[in-house]
């Protein structure tokens, strides 16, 4: 590639959805165009790169689009993101999920496969000359991969988790917040008029941000975070007095799914999919029902789960998602790869994309956590990040 060539670049989601992705696919596109570059968007994160049958014309059509400003007007005004997403791992790509014409190479259907040279060799085939993955640990640790192999590569990261390593913010962290805690605030009103203890599920495997934040700013009675084993007797113990100390008679809790019983563990469920992640959830569920059977009160239990990854963004995730593909467009026609766009101390940067083998981001507990009570605590703000960790 020449700084006077016609670059083409390729822009993918993988992982979960979250509000801000289609947002940043548009300013992605809009930012590209206005440089004189082209867009091809590929389909299902990792999976339209796998699943591409180079000599096949009619699997283009089914694993890439042409991207232009017409093309993404509107996008930016809806949730999800029009390329679509999903959790394939080029790098250990399972036989069952293999298209037929890549699975005579596999060794056997019980084995993995490192389908990266085929994945490397379609980036050529298409004529891209630069790669914007936007997505997790997961989708980013695949990036790097291609990093490492040559291929000229942006990281733009979003999970509401917020817990990609080497970033203060990730797209998608806000929205999820904010309904979260407006649809705490909602389950008040029943919880109130039927005198019970809410349960509230939220997103989180193996960090506890989006408990602990929402329980936070929605000033919850308990919160059970990822990090912290819990007793279940002791919560009883302490809902019960919240609840009576209530004059309206109720008590209300969050609880991260990844969030384990002490001496137990993580409610999981499936086999693991390609990054070795297994299904969780029912956590809340299950201790709903014990606080229920112990205490004798009444449960209303809620888990939020996809209702907080669905619909529109909010403002903060569409200034962040437009300002993250503007920096990463700028990064392309600048020639500078290998890097994941950041906010670092309240301004925005570049890190090399070498931090998310680091691993992700856990809740500071002894900072932002009484473990002994079941509560946000936050002990001292200064020098913290606007969200905290």
């Amino acid at each position: 590639m020449t700084p006077t060539s016609k670059i083409t670049i390729g822009i993918l989601t993988g992982g979960g959805d979250v509000p801000g992705l289609n947002p940043c696919i548009k300013q992605l596109v809009v930012g590209a165009h206005r440089e004189g570059m082209a867009v091809l968007g590929i389909y299902r994160g990792w999976d339209g790169l796998v699943a591409l049958n180079s000599e096949d014309p009619t699997s283009w059509e089914a694993n890439v689009i042409l991207l232009d400003p017409a093309r993404v007007r509107t996008i930016d005004r809806s949730g999800g993101t029009i390329l679509h997403t999903s959790r394939t791992n080029p790098a250990a790509l399972k036989y069952k999920d293999a298209p037929d014409f890549l699975r005579s190479g596999f060794r056997s259907s019980e084995e993995k496969e490192d389908c990266t040279a085929h994945v490397l060799d379609n980036l050529s085939h298409l004529g891209i000359d630069a790669l914007v993955a936007i997505g997790g640990d997961d989708t980013l640790s695949f990036a790097l991969r291609l990093h490492q192999e040559g291929f000229p590569v942006i990281a733009i990261p979003k999970t509401m988790d917020n817990d990609v390593t080497g970033t203060d913010y990730c797209i998608g962290f806000s929205t999820a917040i904010t309904r979260s805690v407006n649809f705490i605030h909602a389950l008040r009103t029943s919880s109130g008029s039927h005198e019970r203890i809410a349960v509230v599920e939220l997103f989180g495997r193996y960090c506890g941000e989006t408990s602990l934040v929402s329980g936070y700013l929605a000033g919850v009675e308990r919160c059970i975070i990822s990090e912290v084993p819990y007793n279940i007797d002791t919560l009883c113990r302490f809902l019960v007095a919240d609840r009576e100390n209530n004059p309206s008679r109720y008590a209300m809790m969050t609880i991260s799914e990844g969030a384990v019983l002490e001496g137990g563990e993580m409610a999981l469920s499936g086999e693991a999919d390609a990054f070795g992640h297994r299904k969780l959830g029912g956590i809340g569920a299950v201790t709903a029902e014990m606080i229920k059977k112990r205490t004798g009160i009444g449960i209303i239990f809620q888990p939020l789960l996809y209702l907080m990854r669905s619909g529109s963004p909010d403002s903060l995730d569409l200034m962040v998602a437009f300002n993250y593909a503007t920096a990463a467009v700028d990064l392309i026609r600048r020639q500078t790869f290998g890097k994941m766009v950041a906010v670092a101390k309240g301004q925005y940067t570049a890190v090399d994309l070498s931090v998310v083998s680091a691993g992700a981001k856990r809740v500071d507990v002894a900072e932002l956590y009484d473990a002994d009570n079941y509560r946000p605590h936050v002990r001292n703000i200064q020098g913290k990040p606007m969200f905290l960790y």
